[in-house]
C-alpha cells in the first residue's frame, strides 16, 4: 500500500490544452440519456408510474417535482422535454427575475406560434414571491407553457395555491441504498475501472450522500482521481480521503417539523431508542438544543401528564441543566429526559380534560359561580349570601365535603378521565371513592 501522504496528497494537476475545456464533472457526464436510466423513481416512471402514463396517453400536464437535492428532478424535466418533442428552456429563480420571465414567455409565445411547444423548466420555483408566481398563471392556463418547477421545499407553504390548483404534485424520493449502488456501478462502467474501496467502505460511501446521487458522484470523483494501483481504502481511510457531507436539516423549513414530529411520536410510542435516534438527527443537524428542551417539557404534560407526574419535572430540570451547562454536556440532560419520557407510562387524560374544559367555558359564558364558595369581605357581600353553607373541607370526614362547584344552571362534567396508567390509576381509585362519597351524602 502506498504511503498515507502519497495517497491522500492531491492529485497532480494537469493544466487544460489550449483550446480544450476540461471535462465536465462525472455527475453531470453520467446524466441519464433517457427516462429509463433514472434510478430511486419507479412509482413515476415504472410501468404504472404517473410520469409513464401521461407520456402514454400524450397528455403531459404543468408538474411541480418535490423531492431532495439529487434525487433527478433537473434530469427527469429535460428527459420529458426530449419524450414530448418540446424545447427545453430553463431557469433558475435563485438568478432569474421579472425581465427573465417576461422574455421566456415572449420566446415561447412565438415557438407556440409557430407551431412549437415550450417546456419551461424552473429549478427552486419556491424561492420566487408570490407575485412572480402569479406570473405564471395565464402561461399555463392558456397552454404557452408546460411548466415543470424544482422543489425542495413543501409546495403547499412554499408556492401559491392559485399555481398548485394549475400543476399536478409529483414526489421524488431520495435515493435508496439499491440505487445509489446502481449509479456507482453506472460510474465504474463509464470510467473503466473500480473504486478502490472494500465492502464496507463502499457501503460508507454511499450513507455520505445521503441519498444523492450527485453527491455520491461528486465523492466517487474524487476516488476516481487517485492512482489506479491504490490498495482498496477501508472506512477509516475513506473518512479521512473525504469529508463527510452535512446531514440534510434545514432549522426553518419542513424537515425541521419532521424530525421534531418524530421525535415526539417515538417518545409517545414507548420507543427509547427512536426516540434518541431523531434527538441526535436534529443535535447533529444543528439544531437548537432549547427548542427540544421545550419541546420534551410540552411532551411531559401532554402525552404522560399525571401516569408520571415526575416526567414535567425531569424535563424541566434538564431544560435548566443545559442552560447551565451548554452543548455539548448539557445535550446528555435533555437525552436523559427524552429517555425518561419515552419510558414513561403514557396518558393524554389531562391534554384532553384542558381541551374539554376550554370547550365548555367558551360555550357557557358567563356563569357566575354559586354564592356558597364566594368569598364575602364585607358585610353586603355577607347579607346577600356570599360564603353562605360553605363547608371546610378539612373539617369533615375524610377531609371531603362533597359539594357542589359547578355554576348555577351547569350540570356537573367530567372533563378528566384517568387512562388507568401509571399513578394515574391510584387517582382513577380515589376519584371513584370520592364519587361514593357524593351519592351517599346524596350530592352526586
Amino acid at each position: 500500500m502506498p504511503a498515507e501522504a502519497d495517497l491522500f496528497g492531491p492529485p497532480p494537476t494537469v493544466p487544460a490544452r489550449k483550446g480544450h475545456a476540461p471535462p465536465a464533472p462525472l455527475a453531470e457526464r453520467l446524466r441519464p440519456t433517457k427516462l429509463a436510466e433514472v434510478v430511486g423513481q419507479d412509482h413515476l416512471l415504472g410501468a404504472e408510474g404517473a410520469i409513464t402514463r401521461m407520456l402514454a396517453h400524450c397528455a403531459l400536464a404543468s408538474l411541480i417535482l418535490w423531492g431532495p437535492p439529487g434525487s433527478g428532478k433537473t434530469t427527469i424535466a429535460r428527459l420529458l422535454a426530449e419524450a414530448s418533442g418540446m424545447a427545453f428552456v430553463t431557469l433558475s429563480a435563485v438568478f432569474s427575475g421579472v425581465a427573465d420571465l417576461k422574455r421566456a414567455f415572449d420566446e415561447a409565445r412565438r415557438r407556440r406560434a409557430a407551431g412549437g411547444r415550450t417546456l419551461l423548466f424552473v429549478d427552486e420555483i419556491h424561492r420566487f414571491n408570490r407575485a412572480q408566481q402569479d406570473g405564471f398563471l395565464p402561461v399555463v392556463e392558456d397552454g404557452t407553457v408546460t411548466l415543470i418547477g424544482a422543489t425542495t421545499e413543501n409546495p403547499s407553504f412554499a408556492l401559491n395555491a392559485a399555481l398548485l390548483s394549475r400543476c399536478r404534485v409529483l414526489v421524488l424520493h431520495r435515493l435508496d441504498d439499491a440505487a445509489l449502488e446502481t449509479v456507482l456501478a453506472r460510474a465504474e462502467a463509464a470510467l473503466g475501472r473500480a473504486l478502490p474501496l472494500d465492502a464496507e467502505a463502499r457501503a460508507c460511501l454511499r450513507a455520505m450522500a445521503d441519498g444523492d446521487a450527485r453527491a455520491l458522484l461528486n465523492l466517487a470523483e474524487q476516488l476516481f482521481a487517485l492512482p489506479e494501483a491504490t490498495a482498496p481504502l477501508d472506512p477509516q481511510a475513506l473518512a479521512r480521503l473525504l469529508e463527510r457531507r452535512a446531514p440534510l436539516y434545514d432549522r426553518d423549513r419542513e424537515e425541521h417539523f419532521n424530525l421534531i414530529s418524530a421525535l415526539h411520536k417515538a417518545m409517545r410510542g414507548s420507543d427509547p431508542d427512536a426516540a434518541l435516534y431523531w434527538l441526535a438527527r436534529m443535535i447533529v443537524g444543528g439544531e437548537d438544543p432549547r427548542y427540544i428542551a421545550r419541546r420534551v417539557v410540552r411532551f411531559a404534560s401532554e402525552d404522560v401528564g399525571l401516569a408520571d407526574p415526575s416526567a414535567l419535572s425531569a424535563a424541566l430540570a434538564a431544560w435548566e441543566a443545559y442552560e447551565r451547562l451548554g452543548s455539548p454536556e448539557g445535550e446528555l440532560a435533555i437525552a436523559q429526559a427524552v429517555l425518561h419520557c419515552a419510558t414513561a407510562p403514557k396518558s393524554n387524560a389531562a391534554y384532553r380534560a384542558w381541551g374539554a374544559a376550554l370547550r365548555a367555558a367558551r360555550e357557557t359564558g358567563s356563569l357566575p359561580p354559586p354564592l356558597h364558595i364566594r368569598n364575602a369581605p364585607t358585610r353586603l357581600m355577607a347579607e346577600l349570601g356570599y360564603g353562605a353553607g360553605y363547608e371546610y373541607d378539612h373539617d369533615t370526614a375524610e377531609a371531603f365535603s362533597g359539594q357542589d362547584y359547578w355554576p348555577e344552571g351547569m350540570e356537573a362534567q367530567a372533563f378528566y378521565r384517568p387512562a388507568g396508567r401509571g399513578r394515574e390509576e391510584e387517582i382513577a381509585a380515589r376519584l371513584a371513592h370520592w364519587r361514593a362519597l357524593r351519592q351517599k351524602r346524596g350530592r352526586s
